[in-house]
């Protein structure tokens, strides 16, 4: 019976020649600061395709909301369902968007703490795209949220006085706002140790921002000491610029102020952002 051969030992590649191999080839171009953050916000979007129970906060959650609020408080507060459903409504989209705000944070502390932030940090990229983008794909979720309001509106009876574009102003604004909004929760992100103590903070914090505004009640009805609060909320303002926008009496004096405060949350929140991240350890 004859044996095999005895195997050849393998020739160790000469570095030279390696060198001279990897040479030949074009290092591949750097991305731009766009097409990074964009690459991100796909990931975010692929995030939903594979799990797609994140897309209940933004579709389960306002229906209820706006069901909840319009069928049990509705005659007791404007007399009617139908007028009270007017009310609420661009309130509602309000609420919503800005509550689904918060899970950027919450996004942002788990790659924390699962060390994907450690892996992004070492990428030839812009340094603050994967926050960037983060919260581009946000605006998405944004938008379904209030596509989903807006839809079971029109469904329920709400007829908007400025029309279809009084709607997409108001659904605009309110995902500009929120995206500066964002911002703050992002930083929270990074302070905490924990997505948990990340979700339970930003809700005690946006919970009486929403529920002490305009969005459920004329502030007029309210205590006097309530009231000073109620119309120096910037919630307040977006609500009450939205409602403007969807019935055709909005002011540049509303719209202004919401516009000014998205860009001073922007620009204390992003560079705080954008400084913790670079400095996470």
């Amino acid at each position: 019976m004859s044996s095999a051969p005895p195997a050849q030992p393998a020739t160790a590649v000469d570095d030279t020649v390696l060198r001279k191999a990897l040479s030949s080839s074009l290092r591949p171009k750097r991305p731009s600061a766009v097409s990074a953050a964009l690459t991100f916000g796909w990931r975010g979007m692929l995030k939903i395709k594979h799990v797609p129970e994140q897309l209940l906060d933004v579709t389960i959650t306002p229906v209820m909301f706006l069901l909840m609020f319009t069928y049990l408080f509705g005659g007791a507060i404007a007399g009617s369902t139908s007028d009270y459903l007017h009310f609420i409504l661009p309130g509602n989209l309000v609420m919503s968007v800005v509550f689904t705000t918060v899970y950027s944070g919450v996004t942002l502390n788990t790659d924390v703490t699962k060390g994907v932030v450690d892996r992004f940090r070492t990428l030839p990229i812009w340094r603050p795209a994967p926050l960037v983008g983060a919260l581009l794909g946000d605006a998405v979720r944004y938008l379904l949220a209030g596509t989903v309001i807006i839809a079971l509106g029109l469904t329920l009876g709400y007829r908007p006085g400025a029309g279809a574009v009084g709607v997409i102003g108001g659904m605009l604004l309110v995902v500009v706002f929120s995206f500066g909004l964002s911002w703050v929760f992002t930083t929270l992100g990074l302070l905490m140790r924990a997505p948990n103590a990340v979700l339970n903070a930003g809700f005690m914090g946006i919970f009486p921002l929403t529920f002490l505004s305009n969005v459920f009640v004329d502030p007029r009805t309210l205590p006097g000491w309530l009231e000073i609060f109620v119309n120096v909320n910037p919630i307040t303002h977006l609500v009450t610029a939205v409602r403007g926008l969807m019935d055709g009496t909005a002011t540049v004096g509303s719209i202004g102020i919401v516009l000014a405060t998205t860009i001073v949350l922007t620009c204390v929140f992003a560079p705080l952002t954008v400084y913790l991240y670079r400095n996470k350890n």
